[in-house]
C-alpha cells in the first residue's frame, strides 16, 4: 500500500498528511449500493443506497474535498475516540492517579478524544476487498493524555441491499478507558431538515445533562419529556433540539434494534442495530454551514442526523454507568449496523 502501482483497483491515493499517505476505498454491494471510506479518521465519506424508487440516493453527508476532512470540526463520518462524547472537566481518576486530557470544547470539556482524537489522524489499510475494508492504528501511551498503548481496528462492511456494518475492536497494554463511536450525519432527504424526520428509539431512560452537556450521573426517565421516542415522533414536534444519550434497555453485547428513522416525504427509512449500551441522538443543530458538500450540496444546521452507538458519556466519572475500562488481556468490541430500507 505504499505506491499507487500497488493499490487494489478500489483503492486510490488522495493525498498525504504529515508524511502519511491517505487513501479512499470504494466498497460495492451486489445490490449496487456503494460507499467511499477514507483512511483519514477511518471516515465514511459517501454512502449511496437504494430507495423505494429503486434508484440510489445519498445516505450520509460528505465533503467534496480532502481539506474539509482534515479540519472536520463537526466529525462528519469519522471514527471518534479514544473516548467519544464528553468527559467533564477533561479529567478522570484511575488507580489513584488523576489524568488530565485536552479540554477541546469551550476550554472546559473533553470532546470526542481531544484536540486530535482518532477522527483527526491517519489510519492504515490492513485488509480490503470489494465490499469490506479494515483500518488499523496504534494509539501510543500518552496520546491526548490517555494511558496505555491501544491497538485499534475499524471495519466497514457494505451489505445488500443497503446496510453499512461497522465493527470496532481495541486492545491495550495498560488499563485505559475506551468508548468508540461512528459519527456520520445520515440523511434520508438531502436538502431538508432533520426535524422533519420521524424517529423511534425504544429507550425508557436517558443520561441527564448539566449546562455543559455533561452527564450529571442521573439516569432519568424519558416519560413526560421531549425525549420520549418509544413511539415514532416527528422531531420538530417536540420544540427542542437533540444532543442526548439514550440508555438502551436490551442486554449488552447483543446486536439489537436501537432506532428507526423514517422520512414521510419519500418513504425512505433507516434502522440502527447495535451491541452498545447507549445511543446519542444529535439533530445537527450546530453543524457548520458549507458549500463543499458532495455533488454540490450545501448543508449546515439540521442537514442530517447522528445516531452514535456508544457507552454512556462521561462513564469514567460515574461508577453507576456501564464500565468504560479496558484492561490488558481484554478485547473491546462494538458492532453497529445502519440498515436502509
Amino acid at each position: 500500500m505504499t505506491t499507487a502501482g500497488q493499490l487494489p483497483s478500489n483503492v486510490k491515493h488522495i493525498g498525504s498528511f504529515e508524511g502519511e499517505e491517505l487513501h479512499e476505498v470504494t466498497l460495492e454491494a451486489a445490490s449496487g449500493a456503494h460507499a467511499r471510506v477514507l483512511s483519514w479518521g477511518a471516515t465514511l465519506r459517501d454512502l449511496m443506497v437504494p430507495g423505494p424508487d429503486g434508484a440510489l440516493h445519498h445516505g450520509a453527508l460528505g465533503f467534496s474535498d480532502l481539506d474539509s476532512y482534515i479540519a472536520n470540526p463537526s466529525y462528519l463520518g469519522a471514527t471518534c475516540g479514544r473516548v467519544a462524547n464528553r468527559i467533564g472537566g477533561g479529567r478522570f481518576s484511575l488507580d489513584g492517579r488523576e489524568y488530565a486530557l485536552a479540554r477541546n470544547e469551550r476550554g472546559v470539556t473533553h470532546l470526542h478524544g481531544g484536540a486530535r482524537g482518532f477522527s483527526h489522524r491517519p489510519w492504515k489499510i490492513a485488509a480490503v476487498d470489494a465490499d469490506t475494508v479494515t483500518f488499523t492504528r496504534i494509539a501510543p501511551d500518552g496520546e491526548e493524555g490517555y494511558p496505555g498503548n491501544l491497538d485499534l481496528s475499524c471495519t466497514y462492511r457494505l451489505l445488500s441491499p443497503g446496510s453499512l456494518r461497522v465493527e470496532m475492536e481495541a486492545r491495550s497494554d495498560a488499563t485505559t478507558p475506551v468508548n468508540l463511536a461512528h459519527h456520520s450525519y445520515f440523511t434520508l432527504d438531502p436538502g431538508h431538515s432533520s426535524h422533519e424526520l420521524t424517529v423511534e428509539i425504544p429507550a425508557r431512560s436517558y443520561t441527564a445533562l448539566d449546562a455543559l452537556k455533561v452527564p450529571t450521573g442521573e439516569i432519568a426517565p424519558v416519560e413526560g419529556t421531549g425525549y420520549d421516542l418509544r413511539t415514532p415522533r416527528r422531531l420538530g414536534d417536540s420544540g427542542i433540539t437533540y444532543d442526548i444519550n439514550f440508555v438502551l434497555d436490551q442486554p449488552l453485547g447483543e446486536l439489537r434494534f436501537a432506532a428507526r428513522v423514517a422520512c414521510p416525504r419519500n418513504g425512505r427509512t433507516l434502522e440502527v442495530w447495535t451491541t452498545e449500551p447507549g445511543l446519542q441522538l444529535y439533530d445537527a443543530s450546530m453543524l457548520a454551514e458549507t458549500d463543499k458538500g458532495l455533488d454540490g450540496l450545501t448543508h449546515g444546521k439540521h442537514a442530517g442526523i447522528c445516531l452514535e452507538a456508544q457507552n454512556c458519556p462521561d462513564a469514567v466519572n460515574h461508577p453507576g454507568f456501564p464500565s468504560p475500562w479496558l484492561r490488558p488481556g481484554e478485547i473491546y468490541r462494538q458492532v453497529t449496523e445502519y440498515r436502509f430500507a
